[in-house]
């Protein structure tokens, strides 16, 4: 097929980007334009035309089996991938492209010398085949040990692909081998702006900075050659490798004791309470933080296991904990976390299988009550320090960048302990698979916060399934709402939300310290807000608010409550001949009960006031709604209770008697 052109404003309409240039850039962007694949027009100028020959034919009989050629190579069969390369090369011996696939597969069989001959022929027939130097230039650099010469070929390389990023690199790459490390990082520095999205670059500069004891910067180019590189191959084994030592060499230095007495410091000042760092081999955790409050002292003391690695992070990261509590005690809003033996006693009720399994295996009545208490605990450790730790280790990702090569060892090591917990064989075989599961979920978290903070995937060593999976995920996608503009205090609302939905709520308390510190310390104040507020119905603890607005929502989403409209009625019928005296007695009696919580779910509640009778959850709320719409319709708003409108219903139902 022929194609023929006037060299006039027309051409330079339809190809503006041959305006201004003579017939040499005329000729190399028609050739780019219409080739096809590796088949390439041959393109003359004859005065003021233009003229594009394609040799369809050639195109038509040779296409399918150039893909099958490039399709066998990419799964290693060169032998069969070579026959018919040999078959194209003789009908189409001025293919420079078939020539260069011939000379990639000798290279990677071993066969350098007929390589090079393979690559020369590519060349001969097409001088700006910028892969067919690129080769050229690896072969010489990494075979033959020359690279002056692999120089010459990199550099027409980069003249026939000045936008190639991998060119470049390899540029780089090559002046670094020779020593010249300032001008290797020109290099990879310019590939990095044509595609910052290559693994190699990264690595590359992060050997440099190694190199020359720019160990942060080494450290920060390593771990974004890991989160860029999505296969498991050589280049991200050797970038893993790279991210460890480097690390190493930074722990040995003073950086982390220098940040960590610098932010104790400050919090120290904004505590107004000293805080004391001790080590403790025996504590339970990696670390943990004793609030002065809690222990009747004056001092906050963080302890630590000093044979955890990298415990600067682990100190760091108790002393973020403060630095949160801190935030939250100033709009009144800190959480304390309460369990208490009945709790404890409801969750070993549910071991009862296990506790019977360790019988029968001999294990005593005390070692089997150990387990079950520190299965207890531990459980409560993941269920309030799981959300809120991604917050805390975000935090210290972005706010303290010389503390990541800690951070990067510390929780490394500790999601191999996680890895182990949930996926030893002994220990799965003797823990209850729910808590074991539960568990799993807790721990899947930290690890899609590690791959997103250090590229390292875990994820599937945890062998989840698909529901763990997809619990997981939606924890953590909606600590990824949080993440960004977290308020204070919002991270106690993860702990409480994935507790619901795992079914732990029912381990802990979660209660407003201010209020809970008062109500323990100051009867006096406690006795003046009973006596003004004597139902609780002005309380800012935001644990009762997000369990009437999660209440409320469920309301909105079922409707009018048909349940509740018949026991209105019930109550109306009930209340009817009673005075208003006692009607309100038996509305202070229904709210200051209610100051606990009251369960749709339930059906054992009890009023002394209405003797011998037993109410539902529905019942008890249709009841303290009516008694308040009766005898103190002033205040009814305040209960927040969501049945207006079964009220409404409830009237026009009720027929006095």
């Amino acid at each position: 097929m022929q194609i023929i052109h006037k060299i006039d404003d027309f051409l330079f309409t339809i190809f503006p980007e041959l305006m201004g240039g003579g017939n040499s850039l005329i000729i190399s962007t028609l050739e780019k334009f219409y080739a096809f694949g590796p088949f390439r027009p041959k393109v003359s100028i004859d005065n003021d035309w233009v003229k594009i020959e394609v040799d369809v034919p050639a195109i038509i009989s040779q296409e399918e089996d150039y893909k099958k050629t490039v399709a066998l190579c990419e799964k290693g069969k060169y032998s069969e991938a070579k026959t018919i390369l040999k078959n194209l090369i003789e009908k189409n011996p001025s293919n420079s492209e078939y020539h260069r696939i011939m000379g990639q597969i000798l290279s990677d069989e071993g066969d350098q010398e007929e390589a090079i001959n393979s690559l020369i022929d590519a060349l001969r027939w097409d001088s700006k085949n910028g892969w067919a130097l690129l080769m050229m230039g690896n072969i010489f650099a990494k075979f033959k040990d020359d690279v002056p010469t692999a120089m010459k070929y990199y550099d027409q390389s980069l003249i026939a692909n000045p936008n190639d990023n991998i060119t470049i690199n390899n540029i780089g790459a090559n002046l670094m081998q020779q020593g010249k490390l300032e001008e290797a990082k020109l290099y990879f520095w310019k590939a990095l702006k044509l595609n910052d999205q290559y693994p190699n670059t990264h690595f590359a500069l992060g050997m440099i900075a190694d190199m020359q004891s720019d160990l942060q910067s080494a450290f920060y180019s390593t771990i974004q050659a890991i989160k860029l590189n999505k296969n498991n191959d050589v280049l991200y084994q050797n970038s893993v490798r790279q991210a460890f030592d480097i690390s190493k060499k930074i722990i040995a230095s003073d950086t982390g004791k220098k940040t960590f007495r610098e932010y104790r410091h400050k919090l120290e000042f904004d505590c107004e309470r000293k805080i004391d760092i001790i080590q403790d081999e025996e504590i339970p955790t990696a670390a943990k933080f004793e609030f002065a409050e809690n222990y009747n002292r004056e001092t906050h003391i963080v302890k630590y296991n000093p044979s955890y690695p990298a415990h600067e992070h682990l100190i760091m990261h108790e002393l973020v904990h403060l630095d949160f509590v801190i935030e939250a005690r100033k709009v009144e809003l800190n959480q304390l976390f309460i369990s208490t033996q009945s709790h404890k006693t409801e969750f070993i009720k549910g071991l009862g299988s296990t506790i019977k399994q360790f019988n029968k295996l001999g294990i005593s009545e005390k070692s089997s009550a150990e387990y079950c208490s520190g299965l207890f605990e531990g459980m409560n450790r993941q269920i309030f320090n799981t959300p809120i730790d991604l917050f805390i280790e975000n935090f210290l990702f972005h706010e303290f960048s010389e503390l990541r090569p800690f951070q990067f060892i510390s929780l490394y090591n500790m999601l191999q302990e996680s890895l182990t917990a949930v996926t030893d064989k002994k220990i799965v075989e003797l823990s209850p698979k729910d808590i074991i599961s539960k568990s799993k979920v807790y721990n899947l978290v930290n690890a899609f916060q590690f791959k997103e903070l250090f590229g390292i995937d875990f994820i599937k060593d945890f062998k989840a399934t698909s529901i763990e999976t997809k619990l997981a995920t939606d924890f953590y996608d909606e600590y990824l709402q949080y993440k960004d503009n977290k308020e204070p205090a919002e991270e106690y609302e993860l702990v409480l939300h994935w507790a619901e939905d795992l079914k732990l709520d029912k381990n802990f308390e979660l209660v407003n310290e201010k209020e809970f510190r008062a109500k323990r310390t100051d009867i006096e104040s406690l006795l003046t807000s009973i006596e003004n507020d004597p139902y609780d119905l002005e309380s800012k603890d935001p644990n009762k608010q997000r369990e009437m607005d999660k209440f409320q929502k469920s309301q909105q989403s079922i409707g009018t409550n048909m349940a509740v409209v018949m026991f209105m009625v019930d109550a109306l019928q009930f209340f009817q001949s009673k005075p208003i005296k006692e009607i309100k007695k038996i509305a202070f009696e229904i709210a200051t009960q209610g100051t606990q919580g009251y369960r749709p779910d339930k059906s054992d509640y009890r009023i002394s006031s209405i003797s011998g009778k037993t109410f539902s959850g529905y019942q008890i709320l249709a009841y303290y709604y009516v008694s308040w719409a009766l005898a103190i319709p002033e205040m009814l708003t305040q209960l927040q209770l969501p049945y207006d409108d079964e009220y409404k219903m409830a009237l026009t139902i009720y027929k006095p008697k």
